[in-house]
């Protein structure tokens, strides 16, 4: 029964939850009974196992991303929909270290969600499918080693067919990501980019660090500067070298101050019309750093000043009303971390992006490259 009480927002999803099915529920509920055993004599819930399969309880259970299956054989990746990997490395670090933690501390804290949005009106678990391959063997005393294998296991990913979404590590792996889309693309790779930090010098410390991803990635041929479009930018640590090569490539930088009195919605247009402008796919690539510093201590080099919460959701699922050729979480340093706040919000920055593909009809696809 509905009325008219609800407001606009509120009364979409309670309606669009009527007409979410539930056929995948039930069939991880038959699973947990076949696999788990049935419960003792004394549950009067007999959809409860003896041994947790599945959501819940949410504090039970092996970490994966969501509790989505673990999936041994990445060869078997293209048979779902979406693919988490891991990439925890750290070795890009130039200040606090801790990032190589991040897949687990972002795996863990996924356990807290179900599959089901109530604003986005979306349930995960009844539309696409979701593996969780582990993590790439990272080499930690070896960035260069480590950008290869980080660059072949999302190749692989891509190219099977699958939506990859990359657990970080720190920010030096957004060139070896981006490395492993484009030279699966006919055409060129665009790039959205939050963070308050440019990361477009050349190199830091003398090597290619987390700083300097996009110096290096917008070197690949078909991933031209001009659809390098970077939101939230600014404060104190957003060094010269890396501002002078931007504005000599003609990148698109964005500052905190812009979107906010522009408004999202126009802020997230502009960024899409950049990112888009005669590319063929777009990677999303988010540092948990473009959030202000009180949301995000869990972070290398966290920056008062940043976006709001619901600023940054809000921006996410304008982003995602269009394709996505996939998606980086990093710069989540659980160490630093206070009750887990840090690594919620990137596991909530995965989810609305995989809740807004599913809503605009860009997910499942199952073409491959």
């Amino acid at each position: 029964m509905f009325h008219n009480h609800y407001g606009p927002e509120a009364r979409y999803a309670v309606e669009r939850e009527a007409e979410l099915p539930t056929t995948k529920w039930e069939e991880e509920v038959a699973r947990g009974l076949e696999y788990g055993l049935p419960g003792a004599d004394s549950i009067v819930d007999k959809r409860i196992p003896t041994f947790s399969r599945g959501e819940l309880p949410h504090f039970a259970g092996i970490n994966t991303f969501l509790k989505a299956p673990y999936l041994e054989d990445v060869r078997r990746c293209g048979e779902y929909d979406v693919a988490v990997l891991g990439a925890p490395f750290d070795g890009g670090t130039t200040y606090r270290s801790g990032t190589r933690f991040g897949p687990q501390g972002i795996r863990k804290i996924s356990a807290l969600y179900g599959p089901y949005s109530f604003e986005l009106g979306v349930d995960l678990r009844e539309s696409i499918t979701i593996a969780d391959l582990g993590d790439v063997f990272t080499i930690p005393a070896n960035i260069e080693k480590t950008f290869d294998q980080i660059s072949k296991a999302v190749s692989h990913v891509y190219s099977s067919g699958a939506f990859p979404v990359v657990l970080g590590g720190d920010h030096s792996i957004g060139y070896p990501t981006v490395r492993g889309v484009a030279e699966h693309l006919d055409g060129n790779l665009g790039i959205i980019h939050f963070d308050r930090h440019v990361d477009t010098q050349e190199t830091d410390l003398d090597e290619r660090m987390h700083t300097t991803p996009w110096f290096h990635a917008t070197d690949i041929p078909n991933v031209p500067p001009k659809n390098l479009v970077q939101i939230g930018i600014g404060g104190w640590q957003a060094p010269r070298p890396g501002v002078k090569v931007g504005r000599e490539r003609g990148t698109t930088i964005m500052t905190v101050t812009d979107c906010v009195e522009m408004g999202i919605e126009a802020a997230a247009e502009r960024a899409l019309e950049v990112a888009w402008d005669g590319a063929e796919a777009v990677w999303l690539s988010f540092d948990v750093d473009c959030l202000d510093a009180a949301f995000v201590p869990g972070t290398g080099w966290p920056e008062p000043g940043g976006f709001l919460p619901r600023e940054v959701l809000k921006f996410i699922q304008l982003i995602a009303e269009r394709p996505l050729a996939g998606i980086e979480i990093v710069e989540c340093s659980p160490p630093y971390d206070n009750a887990e706040i840090t690594s919620l919000i990137a596991t909530r920055v995965i989810c609305d992006t995989l809740g807004c593909l599913v809503r605009a009809g860009h997910l499942p696809q199952r073409s491959t490259s």
